[in-house]
């Protein structure tokens, strides 16, 4: 009773390489999503659905350039196809990220900087949850919401301790705009 042909195996229902890219692109979404929230809470221009778009679309990109029939028999065809894709995406973003990016000519302030860097951080999650460099993608995440979560009142108590109270009140604006 060894041979139970009868029986499929996992291989047999689904393939393994469009399973692994269903959890990449799921990966990136799940992370924009969770950058997201931390900027919906705070009221930010870029919420949820618009990061989970940035690191998917950066994940789709990615996985497509990668993925290219052919590709991995030639190293530096796909080397050079990665450098493309880390180019093209992380520049590209930045006009997303300009976007959100508001001058105030009353008072000659900028707001908008840390909102436009949670897009270029989540495209470049993106493409890293594409490239399936789950250890980076994890510590970078965990980074990603110390530096968006803990980091918020931090700075605000160090303003206070060394900074001008006009300081304070710039960081308070920032923070609440």
């Amino acid at each position: 009773m060894t041979n139970l042909s009868y029986l499929a195996t996992v291989e047999g229902y689904f393939d393994i390489a469009v399973v692994d890219m269903i959890l990449r692109l799921c990966a990136a979404t799940v992370i924009g999503m969770l950058i997201g929230l931390n900027r919906d809470v705070n009221g930010k221009p870029t919420g949820m659905r618009t990061l989970a778009l940035v690191a998917l679309g950066a994940a789709v990109v990615s996985v497509v350039a990668v993925h290219f029939e052919d590709l991995i028999d030639h190293p530096d065809a796909l080397s050079r196809v990665v450098q493309g894709i880390l180019q093209g995406v992380l520049t590209g973003i930045g006009f997303i990220g300009a976007g959100v990016i508001l001058r105030h000519p009353k008072d000659m302030s900028v707001s908008g900087l840390t909102t436009a860097a949670t897009v270029w951080i989540t495209a470049a999650l993106g493409i890293a949850c594409a490239l399936a460099a789950w250890h980076i993608v994890v510590i970078a995440t965990v980074l990603t919401l110390i530096v968006l979560i803990v980091l918020k009142p931090v700075e605000l108590m160090l303003v206070r301790l060394l900074g001008s109270d006009e300081t304070v009140e710039d960081i308070r604006k920032d923070n609440e705009g």
